[in-house]
């Protein structure tokens, strides 16, 4: 094994020769003496010997870290988390790479070693240990299930590359778990700045999970204080001692108390459950060291853990899940180029078309939008949106469109918005194109919504069984506010995962029959228009407003909607970055009165209220993907 070490260099010290007294002389040459002083102050300053001219000093070289990463089962995972490695802004040539792998049942070692073969050369030194004896543990039912055998190999695993970092007189040892995203390029700087022996980075999930706890029992469990919410929310921001980092953390080996660190063997006084994590928290304690957790800023994302009866195809989508996230807020995640993707092979789901509304002038939102359906393998058709601040009177008048007499906003108390109508018109111009067709079911998406964890499997299996009980409807929500909270939907019996919709707001995504829009379109809604998510509860008989109804006679729109939802909004009123094209915008017929509303009062494009216990839809039958999802929040 090569040592880390930097080439040390010793210099012989040099006397210079002593000079005669020249106190003597100094009477005899004042102007020599002046002389020599002016150029000591404005002349570099130069040795008797070549060798002892005064440079300036150069820039210290980086710390030298070590990464530790321990993959298993990872294939689903490994491009975009080594295409994190890749961009970490710090000097590779200052990086040493300890690599493992074993017990896989897919293609995680040859997707590490053809990296490790073409990366190798820009790190330091780079230590591969691959097995590949068994692809499981004796004691252990599936890749999912953590056993005895299963934890003492990954803690000889991590023992052994925390010794080889100490060999190599390494400064830092980085551990991190194989599906850690570390988005935040400067992560390595950032957590070496902090001077702590032990610093984690906190990790986003979709759920309220991170990589630490801020309570912990006598029997070393994972206990609830007050303490986590704020900090994993960000609303306490800092760098925190709590009693337990994971998946992801920084141990300074500089520190003295480091060498008493350890994963394996457990302590001999320890008693506590055999778990690698608690094993270490249990070393720091034993060795006085306090372990800390940084929220200054966002450094990455992680899946939330799955139960053991999980699969592979759970956890790749659950993975999939942290990808589509990180580009709601940033840009795409991309892969590591030194590792080959297969191609995706993207469908329809089964629908007749997929489409998805996005304006022009959002080419921020389309471009997420069609690589965020990329990754899921599902293909659409963009369809542009009309944009409701470029009509004018008249070709609103042209098109015949007219109010519903008596309509304002039930939360704004204004008439219709030019935003809310173009949004209507583009969901009116899917429908004619349904009709024009002849879809028999169509897939309706908008451009600023997110994806729920398995969304691609559970909207499939939803339609396999809506199909397969023969359940007639016409509409059907997979994203909505929930506007009717007093009492329970009706579950639709045999079917799971599925109520019959009451009033509800937004139109982020539903599914669309060929007879639904057929109803739709005989309504003659432009002579009557009012906004599209006050329309669909109008045409199922749910709206709360009887005055809204009475225009529209025939409301026998069969609505139902998926429970729980399927897609959310990507931003809710207040939140960074939050846009709304049909609630800030002007009053149809007037363009001088604006609708830029007083967002910190606003209901309507607020994230939905708690439901209380007795309106919750508990009756509904749960597949077991939901009940996944669930389980992880």
């Amino acid at each position: 094994m090569v040592p880390f070490c930097p080439l040390l260099r010793l210099h012989a010290g040099i006397k210079a020769p002593l000079l005669p007294d020249s106190s003597s002389a100094m009477p005899r040459f004042p102007c020599l003496c002046f002389a020599a002083l002016s150029l000591l102050f404005h002349r570099p300053i130069h040795g008797y010997f070549p060798e002892e001219r005064w440079s300036p000093e150069s820039a210290l070289l980086a710390p030298r870290v070590l990464i530790a990463m321990i993959c298993r089962n990872s294939a689903h995972s490994l491009p975009h988390f080594l295409g994190t490695i890749d961009r970490l802004n710090y000097p590779k040539d200052r990086i040493a790479l300890w690599v493992a792998t074993d017990h896989n049942v897919d293609n995680t070692t040859a997707i590490l070693h053809d990296w490790v073969v073409q990366a190798q050369n820009l790190y330091h030194y780079v230590e591969w240990k691959p097995q590949e004896e068994s692809r499981g543990f004796p004691d252990e039912t599936g890749p999912k299930q953590w056993t005895y055998q299963r934890y003492e190999h990954l803690m000889k695993l991590r023992q052994a590359a925390l010794e080889t970092a100490r060999e190599m007189w390494s400064d830092y040892f980085l551990l991190v778990d194989c599906d850690n995203l570390l988005t935040n390029q400067d992560i390595l700087w950032k957590l070496i700045g902090e001077d702590k022996t032990i610093v984690a980075p906190m990790l986003d999930s979709r759920a309220a999970y991170s990589n630490f706890w801020c309570g912990m029992t006598s029997q070393g469990y994972y206990k609830r204080t007050p303490a986590y919410l704020p900090i994993r929310k960000q609303e306490r921001r800092g760098c925190f001692a709590v009693p337990m980092v994971h998946s992801t953390f920084l141990v300074d080996l500089r520190k003295e108390a480091s060498r008493q660190l350890a994963f394996y063997p457990p302590h001999p006084d320890y008693s506590w459950a055999f778990d690698d994590i608690i094993v270490f928290a249990f070393s720091a304690r034993v060795a006085d060291v306090q372990m800390f957790l940084c929220n200054r800023e966002h450094y990455g994302h992680f899946p939330v853990p799955l139960r053991a009866h999980s699969t592979l195809q759970d956890e790749s989508d659950s993975f999939l899940h942290s990808v589509l996230e990180i580009m709601v807020r940033g840009p795409p995640l991309e892969p590591s180029d030194f590792v080959s993707v297969p191609p995706k092979r993207p469908d329809k789901m089964g629908f007749d078309e997929v489409f998805l509304i996005n304006l022009q002038r959002r080419s921020d939102r389309r471009k997420r939008m069609l690589r965020t359906l990329y990754e899921q393998e599902i293909t659409c058709k963009v369809t542009t949106a009309v944009d409701g601040r470029a009509l004018n009177i008249s070709q609103i008048e042209a098109m015949g469109i007219e109010m519903l007499p008596g309509y304002n906003d039930p939360y704004h108390n204004r008439p219709v918005t030019k935003g809310e109508m173009g949004c209507f018109l583009s969901h009116y111009n899917i429908w004619k194109e349904i009709v024009e067709r002849g879809l028999k079911t169509s897939l309706v998406l908008e451009d600023d919504l997110r994806f729920e964890v398995f969304f691609k499997r559970r909207l499939q299996n939803l339609m396999q069984e809506v199909e397969s009980q023969g359940l007639d409807w016409d509409l059907i929500y997979v994203g909505r506010k929930r506007m009717q909270v007093d009492h329970p939907e009706k579950s639709v019996p045999k079917i799971h995962s599925l109520v019959e919709a009451d009033y509800s707001y937004w139109t982020l995504g539903y599914m669309m029959s060929l007879q639904g829009a057929r109803k739709l379109l005989k309504a003659e809604p432009l002579k009557k228009m009012l906004p599209v998510d006050e329309f669909l509860p109008v045409m199922y008989n749910k709206h709360p407003v009887s005055e809204y109804m009475e225009p529209f006679p025939r409301r026998d729109l069969k609505a139902f909607s998926a429970e729980p939802l399927l897609v959310y909004p990507s931003h809710y009123t207040g939140d960074p970055g939050y846009i709304s094209d049909t609630e800030t915008s002007t009053v149809w017929d007037n363009e001088e009165l604006h609708t830029d509303w007083d967002r910190a009062r606003s209901r309507k494009t607020q994230e939905q209220e708690e439901i209380s216990t007795d309106a919750q839809n508990t009756d509904v039958l749960q597949s077991a993907l939901d009940s996944t999802a669930r389980d992880e929040l």
